[in-house]
């Protein structure tokens, strides 16, 4: 992972499935802010989600991921969590990029939902400090300001109207998720028989 300095975008998440919209906001906020690398960071152990609903597996999350970014060249699966272990917190994931890449400039993407919540993450004063927030709309979310202390910007994007909850609803009742899933993802879960349509 070591390399030269690099403005690198870190949009981190459980990918429980990974779909279109997920595609679309990493791309957009990639090209929108010039980053030279874009990773989508698998989460290992959610801690957001535990004891909320069974998680997929990891290995096999990140498995989607992969088959996911193949059309996207400028987006790159990362296993940073799933290697380190344990619970996964953004700061962690963090530290562990800025030792791999010192100097370099992180651009953490989030959704505009998720803003309210910051101050209840591991170190967040800290964080607060060491990366630049991407903060991109989610389709009836309403805008939150951003606490004090955090360097932001915002990244209009038009992403599909679409959860991994609705889509895990989906699979499960065996209905259609045409366009919302690329097909790379939907061999994936086949092939490794994830949710009700891979059984």
């Amino acid at each position: 992972m070591t390399g030269p300095a690099h403005r690198i975008g870190i949009f981190g998440g459980t990918f429980d499935p990974v779909h279109r919209g997920h595609l679309e906001v990493a791309e957009a906020v990639r090209q929108a802010l010039a980053l030279d690398r874009m990773l989508l960071v698998v989460a290992n152990q959610p801690w957001q989600k535990e004891g909320t609903r069974p998680v997929t597996p990891a290995a096999d999350r990140y498995a989607m991921v992969e088959a996911a970014t193949e059309g996207y060249p400028g987006l790159e699966p990362s296993r940073l969590e799933l290697d380190r272990g344990g619970p996964s917190y953004t700061v962690d994931t963090v530290d562990e990029l800025h030792r791999a890449h010192p100097g370099s400039e992180l651009v953490l993407v989030i959704g505009s939902d998720v803003v309210p919540d910051l101050p209840t993450w591991r170190e967040a004063g800290r964080l607060a400090g060491e990366v630049t927030l991407a903060v991109v709309g989610r389709p009836g979310a309403a805008a939150a300001p951003v606490p004090p202390g955090w360097r932001s910007v915002g990244v209009p994007v038009a992403p599909l109207d679409v959860s991994s909850t609705d889509l895990r609803a989906r699979l499960d009742a065996g209905l259609p998720v045409d366009g919302l899933v690329p097909g790379a993802v939907m061999r994936c879960i086949a092939r490794r028989g994830l949710y009700a349509t891979g059984r």
